[in-house]
């Protein structure tokens, strides 16, 4: 799925304004590097410059978290929509660098080289990797890579593809991005940094949530009530069941959630349960209690 109206890659020409932010937090030597590693991949532009210059990157930059201003933060909006490098590192963002430097004008050598990094990339490279896909030349052509690398057991890599990043969003279809919803609960992400979490919803998803949480219910374990904000929407028949079990829990956020699912949806029947619970009815009506609000007070 892609959204043709949003700028779904940076334009070569703004590979200066990730300099630019990057340049401050750099010391000579490390700036000096970057310097003559962008130079080389510009003039000589062989796999093998881009796999050593790119492994190299944290030993000659460091680690330390990117320091962006909120301006800065507008501006990434405006590179590329959904973009949000806030969580960043410096090493993760002078690999970006490296990646847009390297000449894409063959298109085919191009993704064959980035696939080969993806292939030999360790935790660390992986987490770049992904983070920048929607960066990249030709982001389409990294849909199976980004949807087999939803399989990781490793919990960095899996979030670096899920959360705060809107390649999904764009470019999974329904079933590949309703697998990265289930095992986004599975795992305990946080479904509320997943973009495109609302406008992706859909009835197939809300049943695989649905019968997922009677699954949790009938093995005596919690049910993540994030969850049900995927479901609300789609609320009728047996799901109102469902719905109507959160709002007799005696856990406030489960109530609060039960009462925001209830909300969202259009059925007769849901916003009958709304009613039953006029304290949290008015609070959603007031704006005191959205799924903003709830993301963050929820333990």
């Amino acid at each position: 799925m892609v959204v043709s109206t949003q700028k779904t890659t940076i334009e070569p020409s703004n590979i200066k304004t990730l300099y630019t932010w990057l340049l401050p937090q750099l010391s000579p030597s490390a700036a000096s590097w970057l310097d003559q590693t962008i130079y080389i991949l510009s003039t000589e532009a062989t796999e093998q410059v881009l796999f050593t210059r790119f492994s190299a990157v944290p030993r000659q930059v460091g680690k330390a978290d990117w320091a962006l201003t909120d301006q800065d933060l507008k501006v990434a909006q405006d590179l590329r929509t959904g973009w949000k490098p806030s969580h960043w590192s410096v090493d993760q963002a002078a690999r970006t660098l490296l990646l847009l430097a390297f000449p894409s004008t063959d298109t085919d050598g191009y993704v064959a080289a980035i696939e080969k990094l993806f292939s030999a990339a360790d935790v660390a490279e992986q987490v770049a990797l992904y983070q920048t896909l929607p960066l990249l030349p030709y982001p389409e052509r990294f849909k199976t890579r980004a949807i087999e690398g939803l399989r990781t057991n490793i919990k960095a890599v899996f979030n670096a593809i899920s959360l705060n990043n809107p390649y999904p969003a764009d470019y999974f279809q329904e079933a590949a991005w309703n697998q990265m919803i289930l095992k986004a609960i599975f795992v305990d992400s946080h479904l509320s940094q997943i973009q495109g979490l609302d406008q992706r919803a859909n009835p197939k998803l809300a049943q695989m949530l649905s019968d997922y949480a009677h699954e949790r219910w009938a093995a005596g374990r919690a049910v993540n009530p994030q969850l049900w904000r995927l479901l609300g929407p789609f609320a009728e028949g047996h799901l109102i069941n469902d719905l109507e079990q959160v709002l007799s829990s005696p856990e406030l956020f489960e109530q609060q959630a039960g009462a925001l699912a209830c909300a969202s949806a259009a059925a007769p029947d849901a916003q009958a349960l709304l009613a039953k619970v006029p304290t949290l009815k008015q609070a959603i009506e007031v704006g005191q209690l959205t799924w903003e609000t709830f993301s963050i007070s929820y333990p």
